[in-house]
Formats: structure tokens, sequence, C-alpha cells
């Protein structure tokens, strides 16, 4: 059966994008942009642990506006509904919440987000593989 809504994660990464190109490609329904301000990107910093201040904040919310700009270039001539959302929070649990409390039907991602740093992608990468073993609706990884 074809799903009616499909959420794409979008965390600024490549694989994101790539995610959000195939989601526009393959679905003909409407389709959720969903952008996550998480505390690990708040207190992250080249690296180290800080604590959460202002500042942090301030950059986090920064760097939500371009992914959603980003966003709106790659789905400004789409056939289909789109609509952008952003939610704050851990990222694995924000998209199965938001997944859980919405009729989205089918879930598109990335393998992982973040640079291609080691740490990054371990830490990440963890995401994909909870959405995919706990998610209520099926799944599409982007690889």
């Amino acid at each position: 059966m074809e799903p009616t809504h499909v959420l794409v994660a979008l965390d600024g990464s490549p694989l994101a994008k790539k995610a959000l190109k195939h989601a526009l490609a393959v679905f003909d329904c409407q389709i959720t942009v969903l952008s996550i301000s998480s505390s690990f990107e708040a207190a992250m910093s080249e690296g180290t642990v800080l604590e959460r201040d202002q500042k942090r904040k301030e950059e986090t919310a920064q760097h939500t506006a371009q992914l959603l700009a980003d966003a709106q270039s790659a789905i400004a001539n789409a056939p289909q509904d789109v609509e952008t959302v952003v939610k704050t929070g851990s990222p694995a649990d924000v998209i199965l919440s938001y997944t859980e409390e919405t009729d989205v039907d089918h879930i598109v991602m990335g393998g992982h987000g973040g640079d291609s740093g080691r740490l990054t992608r371990r830490l990440l990468g963890t995401v994909s593989t909870a959405v995919v073993g706990e998610a209520p609706v099926s799944v599409t990884v982007v690889r």
C-alpha cells in the first residue's frame, strides 16, 4: 500500500539531503520535513561537551534556520503538499513521537547524520538504528 504521509528527518547531512530528494522523487503524497533542534547539538563544540548557554542556543537556532532554508529550496517546486516542522529534543525520540502523534505512515531518513567523523557517525548513526527498530511504520534509510 502506498503511503499517504511521509516524514523526512532532516539534519543537514548529505544523506539527509539525499533522503529528501528521494522522498520528493518517489512519493506522491503529503510530505513533512522534520528538523530537530537537539540539546546534543547545543551542548557540543569542537568535540568538547560544554554547558548549555545562550550562545549555544542561538547557534542551534541558526543551524535549524539554515536547514529549513536549504529544505525550502529543495521543496519550492515540489508537486506534493510539503510542510516543514521544527521540534526540540533527542532526534530518535522526536521522530518516533511525531510519527505516533500524527498520521505519518512512512519515514525517510539518511543512514547517519552530521559530518563523517568517526565519533559523530557512531553517535548519530544510532538515530536511524533506533528509528528502524522502534518505528510503528515502514522506514526507508537512504545511503
